[in-house]
This record gives structure tokens, C-alpha cells and sequence, in this order.
């Protein structure tokens, strides 16, 4: 079997207050718009990896549940303390400190975005993980 190639990637979550979203991940976050489709707003986070937030109506988003496990938008940085440090002088309210996880090998902390979405600031302590700046 060829390999077909892939050349970006998108995380698509969603919103029914695009502005409030906007907000968050463009000054609170600090990332770059890459396309404004009205309705959807795509962000780069590095390279060829994007986050796309969409304006939906409140009936046609099942929101993300605090008490349930779901997906975590995770950003991999060297520097999750000073990150923690940078959003919480932006207000940005976290979950957990940054901490050591024995289990996984990392540095993260937890924090939500305005939805509810769950994103996490991590760094790995495993120099075999392919973009380990540690």
C-alpha cells in the first residue's frame, strides 16, 4: 500500500459565541488567524497544525462534559511554566498547576477554554517523542 500524503492538520471544536472564542485564542493565547470563514475561525498552532472554531446554534452542540473524559487539545511547548505564568496574568483560570507525571513522562497543566473544551499545556520528558524540545 502507497502512502497518500497529508499536509495539514485541523481540530475543529465549536462555539455559539465566536467573538468571546476569538478572544481567548487570538489574545489570551496569543495565535495567529489563518483564515476568517465568518461562521469558522482557523488558527495555526505550528507548522501545518491548525484549530478551527465554528459559531453554532446551542441546540447543535452536544458541550463538552467536565465530569466525562473527552478530547483534550494539547500543546506541546518547553515552556509550560511560564506559559502557566503568561495566561494567568491574562486571567486565563487553570484547572491544575503544572505538575510531573511519573506515568506519562510529562510537565502539564489543565485549563478550559470559554466551551468548556478542555486543553492542556504539556511538555515531554521523553527525548524519543519525534518533537521533543526537552
Amino acid at each position: 500500500m502507497s502512502h497518500l500524503p497529508i499536509s495539514e492538520q485541523i481540530t475543529f471544536i465549536y462555539t455559539t459565541d465566536i467573538v468571546t472564542s476569538a478572544e481567548f485564542y487570538e489574545q489570551k493565547l496569543g495565535l495567529s488567524l489563518a483564515l476568517d470563514q465568518g461562521g469558522c475561525r482557523i488558527y495555526r498552532v505550528t507548522g501545518n497544525a491548525y484549530l478551527g472554531v465554528c459559531q453554532r446554534p446551542a441546540d447543535a452542540i452536544q458541550p463538552p462534559n467536565p465530569m466525562k473524559r473527552g478530547v483534550i487539545f494539547t500543546l506541546v511547548t518547553p515552556e509550560v511554566d511560564r506559559w502557566y505564568a503568561l495566561l494567568r496574568e491574562k486571567g486565563v483560570v487553570f484547572e491544575t498547576e503544572p505538575r510531573d507525571s511519573a506515568e506519562y513522562g510529562i510537565r502539564h497543566a489543565f485549563l478550559r477554554d470559554p466551551n468548556g473544551y478542555l486543553l492542556e499545556i504539556q511538555r515531554f520528558h521523553n527525548a524519543e517523542w519525534a518533537g521533543s524540545e526537552s
